[in-house]
């Protein structure tokens, strides 16, 4: 079937569409929170908060009114999503059947089965102590340090909880914090969604939600994907025989973009809407409940899908690299920077940090592109809403814009905060 060829425009347009992050934010408070969550497949965890945690920024730029309470409501006490893996990720509750297929390889693998060998009293007792004191963090228990370092943890009961919660038998019963607190399974998991699928499922499960997740997939990456998400190594051949497989099947169609090379997967699904972005119209559902992207900026996560890991270059031929583990003296930019999306396209980044003494929001570094109409008033005015906006998220009273240049873009968005926030 001949490819379907797209724009770059289009393309943008689309890989943001399907996050949710374009033309506008389309849903709402707790709910919305659950919609986003689904209809963006997965969002990325990380434990560590500077200003807000990166899942937190995700789930703002995309939902309205959004507060961090609503991610652990949804997953912890309506649970509707879990979170798991190695690429730490919250996870709608109806991918358990195909990661259960993930966790009982993972069980068998050298990493996990070697310290289950060694310490199977050790796992009988926290098995025990799970029974009769229900849900337990690593806190919960006295045990002796690891022998070395383990990312897993540094007391052995919490190397055996980690790879019980791997290996399927254990589930995240809640957060503390970002502190892991779990329970067994069979007492988190809603009973339609605790089996194991088969690995023919799992495939084609996984091929389905990583074509979603990244809206356009290329080709030559699927491999990685079935590796991970099925604990196994696809060969090279293997793969591009069940590509074209889902190809003819037409659960996906080819495409590219003009002026590139790249083969990429689209849901056949999805076909609707990329034809939609081709004509210049907004598809169906994608009307935001109040401003556009071109009315308010929208500040992305460190971690955001869309820019991530060398994605921001590829999409909008934007530099991007989150700094925070990069020692100071060779960043280029700032410790926590985020990219600015407005209308369509990134133009900026931004360092924010949150002085909590006296709730200032501080913009320690603002940078933009060549290009970026830094000189519109459109664009200004965009700036101090979305700043606005972040500034009540993050609970900030007052903003220290001293960093962003122009001047004239500093005197514009001022004004326009003061008369706002």
């Amino acid at each position: 079937m001949t490819p379907i060829i797209i724009s770059q425009q289009t393309a943008r347009r689309f890989v943001l569409g399907k996050q949710g992050l374009w033309p506008g934010r389309r849903w709402k408070g707790r709910n919305g929170t659950a919609q986003a969550i689904n209809t963006c497949e997965a969002v990325q965890l990380d434990p560590l908060i500077v200003i807000a945690r990166s899942q937190d920024i995700t789930l703002h730029s995309r939902v309205l009114d959004y507060k961090p309470e609503y991610l652990y409501d949804v997953a912890y006490k309506q649970r509707k999503f879990f979170d798991y893996g190695g690429w730490l990720a919250m996870y709608p509750m109806r991918d358990l059947p195909y990661w259960r297929t993930h966790m009982e390889r993972r069980a068998k693998d050298s990493y996990v089965s070697r310290f289950v060998k060694e310490h199977k009293k050790l796992l009988d007792e926290v098995r025990a102590e799970l029974r009769k004191r229900g849900p337990l963090g690593n806190r919960d228990f006295d045990g002796n340090r690891v022998q070395s370092w383990s990312y897993r943890g540094r007391k052995e009961t919490s190397v055996a909880l980690f790879d019980m919660w791997l290996s399927g038998e254990l589930m995240m019963h809640h957060r503390d914090g970002f502190n892991r607190v779990y329970d067994f399974r069979e007492n988190i998991a809603p009973k339609e969604f605790d089996y194991v699928a088969t690995e023919k499922e799992a495939e084609e499960y996984f091929a389905r939600k990583a074509v979603a997740f990244y809206g356009l997939k290329r080709e030559a990456t699927m491999r990685g994907e079935l590796n991970y998400h099925l604990y196994r190594d696809y060969s090279k051949a293997e793969t591009m025989k069940l590509v074209e497989a889902w190809k003819e099947s037409g659960m996906a169609r080819q495409v590219q973009i003009e002026g590139g090379r790249d083969a990429y997967l689209v849901l056949a699904e999805d076909v609707a809407a990329l034809e939609s972005l081709e004509r210049g119209r907004i598809p169906k559902g994608w009307n935001p409940k109040e401003t556009t992207t071109l009315e308010e900026v929208t500040f992305l996560a460190p971690l955001d899908i869309v820019s991530a890991r060398g994605r921001a270059k590829k999409l909008f031929d934007f530099e991007y690299t989150w700094e925070v583990y990069t020692p100071a003296h060779k960043r280029r930019w700032g410790y926590y920077v985020l990219p600015i999306l407005y209308g369509d396209d990134l133009v900026a980044r931004l360092d924010p940090k949150l002085d909590r003494a006296t709730m200032t929001l501080e913009i320690k570094g603002f940078w933009h592109e060549d290009d970026a109409p830094v000189k519109d008033v459109e664009f200004a005015n965009a700036l101090a809403k979305g700043l606005i906006r972040f500034a009540k998220f993050l609970g900030a009273e007052r903003i220290d814009f001293n960093a962003i240049k122009p001047m004239s873009l500093r005197k514009h968005v001022s004004a326009a905060v003061k008369k706002g926030l």
